[in-house]
Formats: C-alpha cells, structure tokens, sequence
C-alpha cells in the first residue's frame, strides 16, 4: 500500500529540512537554496526513514534526493558498507557517484565506491578489500562480487534503486532479486524510477513496507522546447528530411533517435557517407567503444549521435540544440524523455519528429499529452542538399597516459597552454582515465596542439598522442 504525497512546487528551501548542518553548508557553497519538486516532496519522507518511490524525469534533481537522504544517516565513524545505490549503467552510476561525493565534501572520510561492469575486476577487489561506506554499481558486477565472497551487504540500512524501470528493461531482474535476498530486511529502500510500469508495482510490493509515492510531472516547459512534426513517405524521405533539418539548424550538438540498433547504424553510415560528423550508439558497442563515442560527443568534436533510447536516459549529455526522433518512439513516455535531452537547465531546445500515416495512433495519444494538434510543418528548402554539412568546432586528442602515471588536467592544460602554446580558451574538456588522457583542443589549432603534446614533456615525461578520429 502506497501513499501519495501531495504535489508542491518545489520553492522550499534546504535550510527547512532537519539535514546535518555539513550537508546544509556544503549545499549552500554549491549555490543550492531552493528544492526542486522532487525534493521538496520526497526528503521529508527519506530523512523520516520511510521508504519512497519517486518518479519524475531525467534532470528533476532525484540524485540529490537520494544522495542527501543516506549521507544524513551515514555513521562516517562506523567504517561499513552502509548504502547501495544500483543504477542501470555504468555512466549513470559514474554520475551518481560523482553527485554523491560532491554533496559530501562538507563530511571528511567519506569513502564512494563504483562498482560497475566494463572495466578490470583487480582494481574493485583491491578497492573492496580497503573498505568503504557508500557503492554505486550496476546490478550485474555487485551480483558478480557477491558471489565471490568478495561483497558483504550485511551492515547496509539504504538501498536505491535509480533508474529502475531502465533496469528492468534490461533484463536484471533476476539480478535485482538476487541482491535482496543478500540484505537486511530492515533498511529503508528509495525507488527512483522515470516511468511505473506493472514490473516495478510488483518489485515495489515484494521489496518495500508502505512506501510513499512522490510523482513529479514529466512535462518540460513550451518555452524551452519547440517541437515541429513532419509527416514524410517512405525511408529515402525520412533520410532526406533529417539531412535537411541538419543543414538548416547546423547544430553544435544534435541527438537522432532511432527505434532499433540496425536503423542506428544505418543512418549513422549514411550520414557520415554524406561529410557529417556523426557516431553511433547502440547496445552493440564494447564498453570501451562506448565510453570513447560518448566522449567525442560531450567534447563537441562530434556533432551528431545517432542512438538508440539507451542514451534516453541517464547519460550525462547535456547542452543539446535539438533531438531528432527518426520514427515516432513507442509510446508517450519514451517521447517525453527523449526530448528532454534538449532544453534542459532553461536553456532553449529544439525537438523534431518524422511520422507516417501508420503513426496515427501513437500521434493521437501525443496530441492527448501535449493537449494540442499535431499540424505537420514544411521541411527546409531542398536546395539545402547543395551545402556542406558544419563541421564540429573541436577536435579530441587523446595521450598515452593517465591516473597510473600521475597525470591531472593542470599538467594538460599547462603543457598546452606554455611557451609558444595555444590559448587557455582553445582548450576544452580534459578527461584523464587509468592509462589515457583526452582534451579537446579548437580545431584551428589541433596541429599545434599535437605538437606541443608529442614535441614536449608532461610531468618530466614524453607521451605520445593522436587524434581521435
């Protein structure tokens, strides 16, 4: 049995919420003072140790919910494994962690551990055996240590599930059910889930006592997202009408959804046969494959990402001019998030659908959502076709080196930006991993870059380095 929380707008602040008084200052250095409706609902529930489903969109400010919620019943003295954050991705529990450590810098000797699929086992076991208060993983690789022994659960009091539906979707619910069955009975359990499908009602009975429910609604501000519709024929229309839009808005960063991985790979080929900078991503990719498509892209050295729904939700992309949905999704929901992509922290979006006469339905149930009618828009002058496509303003270097040779974006920037170097603001995102390093450079001065690179030191140490193609 569930009880609903009656909606508030969310303009309450922190400083109303019995939180630590570490939390309090650490979120006032941040420059948070207001809760978003999620919070504002859902945090008198957690830090009164209830068990609460949320359920709200990407970008509502659900991480924080949670996050707050453990950190303020942390025991930081008390050096155990005492909350499990399970998330359906690696890099939405990347993300997580991260959100989760920057909300506890006000608290000294906190220890977040990512457990996560995709990467080296040796590390997490070397990790594990030092001990930690707070994992964010993904279910299979948590699964994968706790039948090894190598994971005890015993002492956690939280367990949150973010993203919950997207965890299903991916079929781990045989994982999920494993790793209840390894955990107190008594703990509070935080659900976080973008849409409620019968799946998770039936989690939520099984594995929650009297919840509260906390709905936010999905919708995203008019004035932030202009969406256009065209009705177009067959596939060779659908491809000439997404080539025309990309001509005529010329976007820094644009996301293509498609409705399957073959369809992803197919316009993606296209495009990039026609001089766009595009890549593709879709469940196909080895995770290295992934990460690196996915860092071209939030550098701004790609353009164009052609997807599939598993980047809907949960990556962290931001700073979007426009979604392009290649079919209509497959139901409303899946819609709503995909253009959430664009216009996100107030900044202004723009969102385009392709649609054909076999459409009629799922166009009758947006028009229902969106309250208004669907009136299909003229596309762009064909003339267009004659254009070149925009290339991407940067370009990615990546170094042979990283964390293991003590590397850090200061000794990057300052080897680039030294004598006879380029400027600081040629210079863009910096990534540093175990064994490579990424910067994104202007691509009028990438060469330079190189050469400052490969031609000098870093840290006393020559590196070799290329761009990333």
């Amino acid at each position: 049995m569930t009880q609903t929380v009656p909606n508030t707008d969310g303009q309450a602040p922190f400083s109303s919420l019995n939180l630590k008084t570490e939390l309090l200052d650490n979120l006032k250095t941040m420059g948070y003072e207001s809760m978003t409706p999620i919070q504002a609902q859902s945090l008198p529930a957690i830090l009164n140790g209830e068990d609460v489903i949320g359920q709200g969109k990407t970008g509502s400010g659900k991480t924080a919910a949670f996050g707050l919620g453990l950190l303020h019943k942390l025991d930081v003295k008390r050096f155990r494994i005492q909350s499990l954050v399970l998330c359906p991705t690696r890099e939405l529990a990347d993300q997580v962690a991260k959100e989760i450590r920057t909300l506890a810098r006000g608290i000294h000797n906190i220890k977040v551990l990512t457990l996560c699929g995709g990467v080296p086992m040796g590390p997490q076991i070397g990790s594990l055996e030092h001990g930690a208060h707070i994992i964010v993983g993904t279910p299979g690789r948590i699964i994968d240590h706790l039948d090894r022994g190598r994971l005890d659960l015993e002492n956690v009091h939280t367990l949150v599930l973010d993203e919950a539906d997207r965890m299903l979707e991916m079929g781990f619910q045989v994982e999920l059910e494993g790793i209840m069955e390894r955990m107190p009975i008594e703990r509070q359990t935080l659900l976080f889930s973008a849409t409620f499908p019968e799946q998770i009602q039936s989690i939520a009975d099984k594995i929650m006592f009297k919840p509260v429910l906390v709905k936010v609604a999905s919708t995203h501000a008019t004035s932030t997202i202009e969406q256009h519709f065209y009705e177009v024929g067959n596939n060779n229309d659908r491809m000439r009408a997404l080539k025309l839009l990309l001509l005529q808005y010329r976007p820094e960063s644009a996301v293509v959804f498609c409705n399957t991985k073959r369809e992803t790979k197919d316009v993606a080929a296209q495009l990039k046969n026609d001089g766009f900078s595009v890549v593709a991503l879709h469940g196909d990719l080895e995770q290295r494959d992934r990460d690196q498509t996915l860092l071209q892209f939030a550098n701004k050295s790609v353009s164009i990402m052609v997807a599939t729904d598993v980047a809907a939700r949960g990556l962290d992309i931001d700073a979007l001019d426009a979604v392009i949905n290649y079919h209509v999704a497959y139901d409303t929901e899946v819609h709503i998030h995909r253009i959430g992509r664009t216009g996100r922290a107030g900044s202004k979006g723009s969102a385009h659908t392709f649609y054909n006469d076999e459409d009629g339905y799922k166009i009758a149930l947006l028009e229902d959502y969106l309250e208004r009618d669907i009136v299909n828009e003229a596309l762009p002058s064909e003339n267009l076709l004659d254009t070149f496509p925009v290339q991407p303003v940067m370009i990615t270097l990546q170094i042979d080196g990283g964390k293991k040779q003590k590397l850090r974006p200061g000794d990057i920037l300052g080897a680039l930006t030294g004598e006879n170097g380029i400027e600081g603001s040629e210079v863009g995102k910096i990534k540093i991993t175990d064994m490579r390093s990424y910067v994104a450079v202007n691509r009028k001065v990438a060469k330079k870059a190189l050469h400052k690179i490969t031609n000098g030191k870093l840290k006393g140490r020559s590196y070799r380095a290329w761009e990333m193609r």
